[in-house]
């Protein structure tokens, strides 16, 4: 199967569309972790155990593993995501040239990882992406018009034919798209963008970013975001809320709080919430 077809699996199960993003901040783990081995690994298997009912798939970002105890926390957290039956998707930005490529893509079936999907930079040609875009199984998602304010100072820039970057991108993505592996990352600060790329590729399921901490636009994140891939059923695509869904229980007393339980629970409350959001324009 198809990483889409698996995902589609996925969100007909829990009738989701989340991301959870797993982005363990050292500075904001709480204070009962403290003296844990792998804190990291400890704070992810607390909120995959609050939030598993209502996610799509988890997204943890690289770089808050990038250290010894950080691969081993990474490793432990997509095998216990995988025991709960929810895909993965490495946030790890990936894109380099020939020998290097290769090693970096090994690192979604090496090193005791295991992961479902990455997101890549295209920003050095196919060639970069190639070792990726071969593994027919993996959900390759490419950087495409990304959520930050500074994203646009590259990807909308104006091409000799009047195109912007990030048009240039999804069309090269929907070429590269021979095994029905690839998506793009648009984020939901820029629904005007979201709208004209699922015109422009209707195939591609979209990774969106941006609808919880900063403030997107959810109803054009799931209208534009999810894709009507051929054979597969629900559509498809992701909606990522990293900070506002994990360390939603520092609202229930923060990091110091004398009562764990309730602070998890609120992380599963936010990606519940989260869910009917979504699910509101998803059946309308």
């Amino acid at each position: 199967m198809t990483f889409f077809e698996r995902l589609a699996g996925r969100i007909d199960a829990v009738d989701s569309v989340v991301s959870v993003g797993l982005d363990p901040d050292p500075d904001r783990l709480p204070d009962h972790l403290a003296d844990r081995e792998l804190p990291r690994w400890a704070f992810n298997r607390r909120i995959i155990d609050a939030t598993h009912e209502h996610a799509a798939a988890y997204k943890p970002n690289a770089a808050f593993y990038e250290d010894p105890d950080g691969w081993r926390a990474l490793a432990e957290t997509i095998a216990y995501a995988h025991g709960k039956d929810v895909p993965v998707l490495l946030d790890a930005k990936r894109g380099d040239i020939g020998n290097t490529a290769r090693q970096y893509a090994e690192v979604l079936d090496g090193d005791g990882l295991d992961a479902d999907a990455i997101t890549v930079n295209p920003y050095m040609g196919r060639d970069s992406l190639e070792p990726f875009l071969a593994r027919e199984e993996t959900g390759v998602f490419v950087l495409c018009r990304t959520s930050n304010p500074g994203g646009a100072d590259l990807q909308g820039l104006e091409l000799q034919d009047g195109e912007a970057l990030y048009e240039r991108v999804a069309a090269l993505a929907d070429l590269w798209n021979r095994n029905d592996n690839v998506g793009l990352v648009v984020g939901a600060t820029a629904p005007e963008e979201l709208e004209s790329l699922r015109e422009q590729v209707p195939d591609l399921p979209f990774l969106v970013p941006g609808v919880g901490a900063q403030g997107g636009d959810a109803e054009a994140a799931v209208e534009h975001g999810l894709a009507d891939v051929p054979g597969v059923d629900p559509q498809v695509g992701l909606v990522n809320s990293s900070r506002g869904i994990i360390f939603a229980g520092e609202e229930a007393g923060g990091p110091g709080d004398a009562d764990p339980d309730a602070y998890y629970r609120a992380a599963g409350e936010s990606a519940k919430r989260l869910k009917r959001r979504l699910n509101r324009h998803r059946d309308g």
